[in-house]
């Protein structure tokens, strides 16, 4: 079943009499229905809602239902491959604890209670003005997402921003992408990942930074597997994870001396004038002032300060140097840090000055981590205009505002804030009502317990998710039921700047709504003006997005429709109109030009900064925090769904540790013990094991409470939490 099909059935506007026509008839307007296009028995592809790899999946249906699914052989992504997470993906969405209709909590000793969708659109709009009316414009905020539709996004961004006057809002990919967002923006110009996933199988160098790939996108792990090259892979770590036992070299270096660390290799590449000084003079700028700075990183002192043998540490730049396709990737154990835009910065540079980027086999690529956090970051309208445009710019605001044919007044002339200023916002009293849709803050967010308590502090709280069981979602005043993945249709971007689509094959439980139905029900309760007319569906709402991309560098006006994307097996952007065919795979600074006003990729540097909480006397060890296996999912709210996903993981969570210092501590694999930090406690099972170095402790991000335990410090640059590194005690309960 095509994508086209369907759409064409539904709705095509939610205008005058809609709020009662809804009421009376829901599945007139698709929503929790099947379209009645839909062959009874059909197989239909579909791209994944996990992570940002982008699979698809061949969902097959009976009766008009999603039944079961198996991987897409075809796609050039997954090429027939799947995850447990993704053979798994249908189980979440039938679960016991679905939202089926919308909840609310008439005061703070109440419980939620159900009420019918009318009386919560109304809820929302007169308390939300409410709030504004007492306190100013500025007093309302959204917290958004990276796994939900990108036209569901930019809808959001629309209504909010637009309409209800909202300057700040942000999402939760400021928690995992933010870092290669600043940092590519500040290299190259633009927020511009240049690679293709084929570039896995043509390396002959693979440089794996804070990245636990086989885990975390298993998918990709099998994809370097299929490489002939017999490549040298590296894994630069400081625990020794899943990927880093397959690598043909682990460097495990000290916890957050990766900034030096890379300096310290890039010095190396100057001194063996391991260059390619061709590419350099022609297409960068700033080298010689790079040169200067990393001069004083010795192979000596970088050694000294990271705890990696000087051999080791040779050797890698050598392979680097001498490599003829070296591709560099990193993840959440860059970007999750205090200096962390710097950091993959100082990774862009390596591959700039050898050369190794827009070429098959190479790049400083960062691979993202929700489904649709590329979506987000384009065309979410949250730090960014709408299309990757500055809210800054009075031709960017003209040119959207032209599009949506709206009053350019009406688009902010500021960005917005980061979603730790919008929490410290609600801390000072400024944010007093808070929007928080398709994210767990609750459980996800740094220093958890404050962020709980501040949730309480606000005058209204509304929580638009799957399940009104979430950590967040039980806070809610106003709780919102969305329909799921593979209930609703729209597109996803994946981290190979990939658009697949994303459609509906099972119905949604109740009175959930799919998200682009939700925010145009709220918009259309608000009163907002004409241009929602335009958004009618999804596939309308994208072939704004197309002309919101012009003469931008995510150009995307060369796709045609829904069709396309799902015959072409996804499409990159970009892709222009005046684009004569549709390639599976490309590279973006072929010709090493770049988005930037010369042309030329930037070298930017920085000095290194004190971990600002590393261990110390009372607080002796280091901890660390990442993807416990790849059956897990972030928070949990889905994958904790399905039996199957919980017997691929251990039914208990975990803190491992050392053998010398269980030793020390008189501790045992699987006693109980607890690990505090300066901000709260957390108790749970040791496993021992040599996996972390001595002075370290890694416990799962799954785990609940765990950011009980971290820190709220940020990168100064890219407002991203610090996760990997803050001191703790341990104690054996």
């Amino acid at each position: 079943m095509r994508a086209k099909q369907f759409i064409e059935e539904k709705i095509r506007a939610f205008d005058g009499p809609l709020t009662e026509e809804l009421l009376r008839d829901p599945g007139k307007f698709g929503l929790g229905q099947l379209p009645r296009t839909m062959e009874p028995d059909a197989t239909t592809s579909v791209v994944c809602g996990y992570c940002s790899t982008g699979c698809s999946l061949n969902v097959h249906l009976k009766d008009g239902q999603a039944i079961n699914l198996s991987p897409d052989p075809d796609y050039p992504v997954n090429l027939g491959m799947a995850c447990p997470k993704g053979w798994e993906s249908l189980t979440p969405l039938a679960a016991d604890d679905r939202g089926t209709s919308p909840l609310y909590r008439a005061s703070s000793d109440d419980a939620l209670e159900p009420i019918e969708w009318k009386d919560a659109a109304q809820t929302f709009c007169d308390r939300m003005r409410t709030v504004q009316r007492e306190h100013g414009p500025e007093s309302i905020a959204f917290l958004s997402t990276g796994q939900i539709c990108t036209e569901e996004m930019a809808l959001l961004g629309a209504f909010a921003k637009f309409e209800m006057g909202m300057i700040h809002g942000d999402g939760n990919t400021r928690q995992c992408m933010a870092t290669a967002v600043t940092a590519y923006k500040e290299s190259f110009g633009f927020d511009a990942p240049p690679f293709s996933y084929q570039d896995f199988e043509e390396s002959d160098v693979i440089v794996l930074i804070g990245s636990n790939l086989c885990i975390a996108h298993p998918i990709l792990w099998q994809r370097v597997l299929r490489n002939e090259n017999n490549p040298e892979i590296i894994v630069i770590d400081p625990r020794k994870t899943e990927t880093a036992m397959q690598a043909t070299q682990h460097v495990a270096l000290r916890p957050k001396s990766d900034l030096t660390f890379l300096y310290g290799i890039a010095q190396l590449l100057v001194e063996n004038d391991w260059l390619d000084s061709d590419f350099i003079e022609a297409h960068t700028s700033g080298f010689e002032d790079f040169k200067e700075h990393i001069a004083s990183f010795t192979a000596e002192r970088v050694s000294q300060e990271s705890d990696v043998p000087l051999s080791e540490l040779k050797g890698l730049a050598q392979k680097i140097g001498e490599g003829k396709r070296v591709s560099l990737w990193w993840t959440m154990g860059v970007n999750q840090s205090y200096e962390a835009t710097r950091t993959a910065q100082a990774i862009i540079n390596i591959a700039l000055m050898t050369g190794n980027i827009g070429k098959p086999g190479t790049g400083a690529n960062s691979i993202t981590g929700q489904c649709n956090a590329m979506g987000s970051r384009l065309f979410s309208n949250t730090t960014s205009l709408l299309g990757g445009h500055d809210f800054l710019n009075a031709q960017h605001r003209e040119k959207v505002a032209e599009v949506l044919e709206i009053d350019p007044a009406k688009i902010p002339d500021q960005r917005s804030w980061a979603y730790d200023q919008i929490v410290d916002g609600i801390e000072t009293g400024k944010i007093k009502a808070l929007w928080i849709v398709a994210t767990n803050g609750a459980h996800s967010w740094a220093h958890q317990n404050r962020f709980r308590k501040l949730l309480s502090k606000l005058d209204f709280l509304v929580v638009q998710d799957i399940y009104p069981t979430t950590e967040t979602a039980e806070l809610a005043d106003l709780f919102l039921p969305a329909a799921g993945w593979g209930e609703k249709d729209g597109t996803l971007i994946n981290s190979e700047r990939r658009i697949g689509l994303v459609k509906r094959v099972s119905r949604s439980p109740g009175e959930a709504l799919a998200d682009f139905s939700i925010f145009r029900y709220l918009a259309s309760t608000w009163g907002a003006g004409p241009w929602l007319a335009k958004w009618k569906t999804p596939e309308d709402a994208f072939q704004i997005l197309k002309k919101l991309s012009k003469d931008q560098p995510c150009d995307i006006r060369g796709i045609k429709d829904y069709r396309e994307i799902d015959e072409a097996g996804g499409i990159q952007w970009p892709l222009a109109e005046s684009s004569s065919s549709i390639e599976t795979h490309r590279h973006l600074f072929a010709d090493g030009t770049f988005y930037t006003d010369d042309g030329r990729a930037r070298f930017i540097y920085d000095d290194p900064q004190p971990n600002p909480e590393p261990p110390d006397e009372a607080y002796p060890f280091c901890l660390l925090t990442g993807r416990g296996s790849s059956a897990q999912w972030h928070t949990e709210s889905r994958t904790g769904k399905s039996e199957i996903l919980k017997k691929l993981h251990p039914k208990e969570s975990y803190a491992e540790i050392n053998p010398d210092d269980a030793r020390a501590l008189g501790i045992k694999s699987a006693d109980r013990i607890t690990v505090i930090s300066r901000r709260g406690s957390l108790e749970l099972k040791a496993l021992v094991t040599a996996t972390v170095k001595a002075g370290q402790v890694f416990i799962p991000m799954h785990n609940p409470k765990v950011n009980r335990l971290t820190l709220s410090s940020f990168d100064p640059v890219s407002r991203q939490p610090n996760y990997k590194a803050c001191g703790v005690k341990i104690a054996k309960c």
